[in-house]
């Protein structure tokens, strides 16, 4: 017992900062007093989900280059759906139901709004009877034998 000495103290490990402790504004401004070189740097998109983002707002991009436009329904096509439907006495809704899609895919339609989609375009012809792909839209499909 005569080895030990009482006034010498062993640090075995000393631990510094945490990283939340060390990024804290109150220890950025105590090692700032005490002289020590700080270095603060802002991680770009730091805790988001950000690795493959895209620099420009794609809308924005489809508005600003003609490359990206895509084709939207003829305005005549839509007043063909419009006739063809209030001529049978439907809403929207109704027509949309009836061909099993949501009524604002009906309204886009009659608008222009929509990008152009043959199955669509099929079933609302076959549902309102007038003809909305080829040369002659609006006028009544002709019901003749199916090819097998």
């Amino acid at each position: 017992m005569a080895e030990s000495d009482w006034d010498t103290v062993t640090v075995l490990r000393k631990k510094g900062p945490t990283a939340a402790q060390a990024k804290s504004k109150q220890a950025i401004l105590a090692a700032q007093r005490r002289g020590e070189d700080v270095e603060t740097s802002k991680k770009w998109a730091a805790g988001q989900n950000k690795q493959h983002s895209v620099t420009k707002n794609t809308a924005k991009l489809d508005r600003e280059t003609e490359e990206l436009h895509h084709d939207r329904v003829p305005l005549e096509v839509g007043k063909a759906i419009q006739q063809g439907r209030q001529g049978q006495g439907l809403t929207q809704r109704d027509l949309a139901t009836k061909i099993n899609e949501k009524p604002q895919v009906i309204a886009d339609y009659e608008s222009g709004r929509a990008i152009p989609n043959n199955q669509v375009l099929g079933k609302i012809e076959r549902a309102i009877g007038l003809k909305l792909r080829g040369k002659d839209i609006g006028k009544p499909i002709e019901k003749g034998p199916r090819a097998k």
